[in-house]
């Protein structure tokens, strides 16, 4: 007769192996077995068993899937195999340039001419490794940096579609396995109305709602969120000798799928086993249509080699295996409702409209509004009222409106155009010869000084902290300021009026803004907000004019050495005559001088200036692109140093580019900058040639 121990132990076994079974069945298996009532009851009799007897608990019980109190936060723990993140292609012609490179590499390896690959759906959620010992599910972590990620095992414990047991016979000393974690759509609408509910921060997508929330201290508010998880690569013990029946022979990625799936794991039914580009290419093109019918966000697909010999022959590069890539798909494009088209006004009076609609989801984000940049557009458009629109994020960035669809338009709706007056203070607009822009051209236009106050207290101009949108829009609504030399009269008095903002804050306010009259001269001149003058251009027009005077001397008298400054021309040297030729803009110089406000290179910023460029090379003339990121310097501190000794930093390449400068993790302009050609250099090589070491003082010469 068994004991009571005995016979606790045996019961606690069998509720273990039911319960997980039904978790297996309901959530990988999509085909549950026994109804809900008699789930709980069972679950609730595993729980009064271990609270009663803890003894009882182990590793593998559906009880551990929520964890007990919060953790104090997470370890690091290293990868026993490195979690690569993959390297991407954006159409079909680079994942040509990719097959055409590892065949030449396998061609080293074997005589075979074709090549098997096995393509998956890029499940857009996150990567995780789950560590199995003797089957047993002992560590869950986040990719972190490949080699070391976060120690989550808490959180992945309350993921039901990841079996906290193995279904093997005679398990491995060791096994992982990797995969993706991500919410369902469903699961992230109900969330999202929930946090809406609260009055919380939505998340973005359920990619970055999945992030956050395995990074969750609290493993209930996990378990609260539902995550889901596919598996897609296995590891373990070379020396390791399976029972028979436990699995065939692997000799590629999809008997590791299927051997995944045997052994309690959610793998995605809809990989397919290709044997040429041709069939990738049809595969690709099927799920980029397919995939909005999902229950899960997609954002291409994955291609691996599958022989896992042909793998490890291949290796990979310090990122990224060099036997698998993901093909990303373009941006996506979607139909929605035009709710109203308004009409805003920027700094310098031009007018834009932008389309309000529907909330769509586009790459991921939800989007209610577009600028369709002027009048011009919006009559190739020839959008009406209530029209059916196509929307996109162009670079997956920028939302905006390509098309409308006329099939679709409501009967008798009418177009909508321009407005011909400005919807902030009602003056008429004009629009100057051969120009596409509309523009309110009153200097006292409510909506013209709020952009112009905007720009002003921006973070690369006066970086005025505290001074944020809600604050500008009441002291000009009040008519407490009327122009940029008005935000320096301001007193606490005048602020801690105003609607919350105390005494301690108004204090705080009117010291940020005195302390930013000892600001840089070219932040200053950024500020004032002349059209095509940025932040670069400021910065080379303040290095040869040392103030405000020069500088309308020499627009007045000789446009032609504002020319000579590179990276300046007809344009931005006409704009700046324009500015001083308005009589808004001389009062408010006039203004700022009679409060002592330097619109000048002051003398300890010319020494500064000076000490920091005295062993610096010349680099006028060139242009430089930077991508990565750097070990020893931010992109702004480089961009500045560049700039500085007379160089210009510039987003593109192309093949009048001089130089790129990479870091790790560089993007595609790497790729770019390889096949124009073009001189790369490390930071350290950037240092090199800003001391002069000629080694790499010569640019790119195309």
């Amino acid at each position: 007769m068994k004991s009571n121990s005995e016979a606790y132990f045996d019961r606690a076994k069998e509720l273990r192996q039911v319960l997980n079974k039904a978790n297996h069945a309901y959530y990988v298996l999509d085909a549950p077995f026994i109804k809900d009532a008699l789930y709980d009851s069972l679950y609730r009799e595993l729980i009064e068993l271990e609270n009663k007897h803890p003894e009882l608990i182990t590793l593998d019980s559906p009880s551990q899937r929520i964890g007990g109190s919060p953790s104090k936060g997470f370890q690091t723990i290293s990868h026993r195999i490195p979690l690569f993140s993959l390297d991407n292609a954006f159409n079909l012609d680079e994942l040509n340039v990719w097959n055409n490179k590892i065949s030449k590499l396998i061609s080293q390896y074997s005589d075979q001419k074709s090549i098997e690959f096995v393509s998956e759906l890029k499940i857009d959620g996150n990567a995780i490794a789950l560590s199995y010992e003797n089957g047993i599910l002992t560590k869950g972590a986040t990719r972190g940096d490949g080699e070391n990620g976060e120690d989550i095992t808490n959180n992945i414990r309350t993921i039901s579609s990841i079996p906290l047991a193995l279904k093997l016979q005679n398990p491995p000393k060791w096994l992982e396995v990797r995969g993706e974690a991500f919410i369902p759509n469903n699961i992230f609408q109900k969330i999202n109305i929930s946090r809406k509910e609260k009055g919380e921060e939505l998340f973005a997508n359920p990619r970055n709602a999945c992030a956050g929330t395995l990074r969750q201290l609290d493993p209930k508010i996990v378990a609260k969120r539902n995550l889901d998880f596919f598996a897609y690569t296995i590891h373990f013990d070379e020396n390791w000798i399976p029972e028979e029946n436990d699995f065939k022979n692997i000799q590629g990625q999809w008997d590791s799928l299927q051997l995944l799936k045997n052994i309690g794991f959610k793998v995605n039914n809809n990989c397919k086993k290709n044997n040429s580009l041709e069939e990738i290419n049809k595969y690709y093109i099927y799920w980029e249509k397919e995939r909005q019918f999902l229950p899960y966000a997609t954002d291409g697909v994955v291609i691996k080699v599958d022989e896992l010999k042909m793998q490890q022959f291949l290796g990979n590069t310090k990122k990224s295996p060099r036997w698998a890539i993901a093909l990303k798909y373009p941006a996506e494009e979607t139909t929605t409702k035009l709710k109203q088209m308004v009409f805003q006004v920027g700094r310098t009076g031009a007018i834009t409209p932008v389309a309000e609609f529907e909330p769509v989801l586009l790459a991921g984000t939800s989007v209610n509004r577009a600028t369709l940049h002027n009048g011009k557009r919006l009559l190739e458009l020839n959008i009406h009222e209530k029209d059916t629109i196509v929307v996109r994020k162009a670079g997956e960035i920028i939302p905006e409106v390509i098309r409308v669809m006329p099939e679709l338009r409501v009967k008798k709706s009418k177009p909508i155009r321009m407005t011909n007056y400005c919807p902030e203070c009602e003056s008429v607009l004009i629009k100057e010869n051969n120009s596409v822009i509309t523009k309110c051209n009153n200097n006292k236009c409510p909506a013209i000084l709020k952009g112009i106050l905007r720009h002003w207290v921006s973070k690369n101009a006066m970086d005025i902290d505290g001074f944020g949108d809600k604050l500008i829009l009441m002291l000009v609504d009040k008519k407490m300021v009327h122009s940029i030399a008005d935000l320096y009269k301001l007193n606490i008095n005048h602020l801690s009026n105003l609607n919350r903002l105390g005494m301690k804050s108004a204090n705080k306010l009117v010291k940020a803004i005195q302390e930013s009259k000892h600001k840089p001269w070219h932040k200053k001149l950024y500020g004032l907000g002349i059209l095509h003058v940025g932040e670069s251009n400021a910065k080379a027009i303040a290095k040869v004019f040392g103030n405000i005077e020069e500088l309308r001397k020499a627009s007045n008298v000789s446009p032609e050495s504002i020319m000579q400054i590179y990276g300046i021309g007809q344009e931005i040297a006409d704009s700046i005559k324009t500015w001083f030729s308005n009589e808004e803009n001389c009062i408010l110089i006039k203004e700022l001088e009679e409060i002592k406000f330097s619109l000048s290179t002051d003398e300890d910023e010319s020494l500064t200036t000076n000490n920091n460029l005295s062993n610096i090379s010349n680099l006028d003339g060139l242009s430089f692109v930077l991508t990565g990121t750097f070990a020893s310097y931010s992109r702004k501190e480089i961009q500045n140093i560049i700039e500085m000794a007379g160089g210009k930093v510039i987003s593109t390449i192309s093949k009048k580019t001089s130089y790129l400068i990479y870091g790790e993790k560089p993007g595609s302009k790497f790729k770019k900058a390889q096949a124009l050609e073009i001189k790369m250099l490390t930071e350290i090589e950037l240092e090199a040639l800003l001391f002069n070491n000629h080694k790499y003082n010569q640019p790119n010469s195309k």
